[in-house]
């Protein structure tokens, strides 16, 4: 027998599952080093796991740190993280219910996106759970 062994795609990342509200206190406990771990660590998620989306992670941390001097930089890498996020939803058949508008004006308010942004991530996060049990 000269069969082949069918291949199958090999599985994309998966996003990871967060308690939204452990992510904020924990941001807050380790004085923000918490926070640019998990900005860092959803924006390396979401490039993994939809490789056609341009998403350069450390970019993003960097725009909220250094780029703070500018003044401008933070705000617009929150709001393009939400965008992700949405996009994320929209790539994995969801409904996208992530406003980036949303999460920027959060942000002002105890960096409260980190709960906002978690939510909407954990939706896709549950996605292929829901696929495969239909």
């Amino acid at each position: 027998m000269s069969g082949t062994m069918p291949m199958s795609e090999p599985a994309l990342p998966q996003l990871k599952r967060r308690n939204p509200g452990l992510a904020w206190v924990l941001m807050f406990v380790t004085l923000g080093i918490y926070g640019l771990i998990w900005y860092y660590n959803v924006n390396r998620e979401i490039a993994e796991a939809f490789p056609h989306r341009k998403v350069s992670p450390m970019g993003a941390v960097l725009a909220i740190t250094i780029g703070g001097l500018v003044i401008i930089p933070p705000f617009v890498s929150v709001y393009n993280t939400g965008e992700r996020i949405r996009n994320a939803q929209r790539d994995s058949g969801l409904e996208p219910t992530c406003q980036p508008w949303v999460g920027l004006l959060l942000s002002l308010l105890l960096g409260l996106h980190v709960v906002y942004y978690q939510i909407q991530l954990n939706s896709v996060a549950d996605e292929p759970a829901r696929l495969a049990a239909a």
